[in-house]
């Protein structure tokens, strides 16, 4: 009888509960996931976050004061689906105009907690935090604590994010498992990313990666979320696609060639270069992929007199000196490799045999370019087991527009 009489009850009561319990999941479902900002054109930024719930609105509403909202903007929706894998409802919304070096706060989707991003300062100085090729494990973890103790204005990543695929196997649980890893970071600050060999997945090609990790493409006037760019301050920054064409007669290479001919090195006195795998490299990992891409586009940067090429894809550290075609070359741009993130080491680096190598080492870490004014900027290697006050690396860099001998004798200065 006793028994009855406690089945009976439970029965109740879970009868009572149900349309709670159903009310907490469906509200789960509707909090937004997986947040990260991105630079979206001038004065505006992009939203992403994703909800198990498909009835949730792409919807952002911001303002300068917590839980003040005067601005909403609403943007558009994806989803995609791969074997037994779908995808939730992948939000992504561009709001603005914003006012610079400014602290917006936000909430997604008309529900779920209150998040927060400063936008970038539109005046030098200006700070990038610079590394490749995370992945998700112990030294990833180390890599963005180093990151985040230290503040910055923009972070870059040439590629290699979630590792959720090769040509040989496709995980799709590991991007929800990075954007869940990263949303710390990637809610306050804008993070502009290039795609590496392991967005490149089987069967999907970068379906994955073009539906979570929209960039500012059709702003800089690209066809392909691969290749695309963007300014800051007086910086302009250019992502390229390591691996989508790139030849003479490819969509990419005539964007490149057009894009930095449009920049007016008076107003925006840097360009700097990010790309996955590396025209310069000493190390015996990857020896040698970049070279196909070099000898197509490496003519395009000299003439450009672009300032730094950052690459990933060897898990290690490596700085050149300015190089142009294999040689030294004062008005070439400064080659470094920055794959250290944390998914695994490179091989040792064997004996010094380039005289074109300046620094290396196989570790992990993340690097900072801080960039004062329009003549000079501070690069900076920071290894996982130091402090930010004690750099592996660090060299003072002055930008090629302000040096009169590379660039042709029909240019003054005040042409520049």
């Amino acid at each position: 009888m006793k028994m009855k009489l406690l089945g009976l009850f439970l029965c109740v009561t879970l009868l009572f509960l149900c349309p709670f319990i159903s009310q907490a999941d469906d509200d789960s479902k509707s909090d937004p996931q997986q947040v990260h900002v991105s630079l979206a054109g001038k004065d505006y930024m992009r939203v992403t976050f994703i909800t198990e719930d498909e009835k949730v609105d792409s919807v952002v509403e911001y303002g300068k004061q917590p839980g003040k909202y005067d601005g909403k903007a609403t943007g558009e929706s994806t989803s995609y689906g791969y074997l037994f894998y779908n995808s939730g409802k992948i939000h992504h919304v561009k709001i603005g105009p914003l006012q610079s070096n400014t602290i917006y706060y936000y909430r997604c989707g008309g529900n779920g907690p209150e998040f927060s991003f400063k936008t970038p300062p539109s005046t030098f100085p200006v700070e990038f935090a610079i590394v490749g090729d995370l992945g998700q494990t112990e030294s990833t973890d180390a890599t963005l604590s180093q990151i985040k103790s230290q503040d910055y204005d923009v972070f870059l990543l040439p590629g290699d994010l979630s590792y959720a695929g090769n040509r040989y196997y496709s995980r799709q649980s590991l991007w929800d498992s990075f954007g869940s890893l990263v949303e710390p970071l990637a809610s306050k600050r804008p993070w502009m990313v290039t795609e590496g060999n392991h967005e490149k997945e089987v069967y999907l090609g970068f379906t994955s990666y073009n539906a979570r990790w929209k960039m500012p493409y059709a702003e800089s006037l690209s066809d392909s979320n691969l290749y695309y760019s963007f300014d800051v301050a007086g910086v302009h920054t250019v992502m390229l696609g390591s691996y989508t064409k790139f030849d003479s007669d490819s969509d990419q290479y005539q964007w490149l060639e057009a894009n930095l001919a449009k920049v007016d090195r008076k107003t925006t006195p840097w360009v700097i270069v990010l790309m996955h795998a590396p025209w310069y490299n000493t190390n015996e990992a990857h020896k040698g992929e970049g070279e196909s891409m070099r000898e197509a586009m490496e003519s395009l940067l000299y003439s450009a007199r672009v300032d730094v090429v950052f690459s990933g894809h060897v898990h290690g550290y490596e700085r050149f000196k300015r190089v142009y075609n294999n040689k030294a070359d004062s008005c070439g741009p400064i080659y470094i490799t920055i794959g250290g993130g944390g998914r695994s080491l490179a091989p040792p680096y064997k004996k010094h045999h380039s005289k074109l190598s300046e620094y290396r080492e196989s570790s992990f870490g993340h690097g900072r370019l801080k960039v004062i004014d329009g003549k000079r900027a501070h690069w900076s290697w920071h290894r996982n087991t130091d402090s930010n006050s004690r750099p592996g690396d660090e060299i003072w860099l002055d930008s090629l527009s302000t040096s009169s001998p590379c660039w042709p004798s029909s240019h003054s200065k005040d042409e520049l």
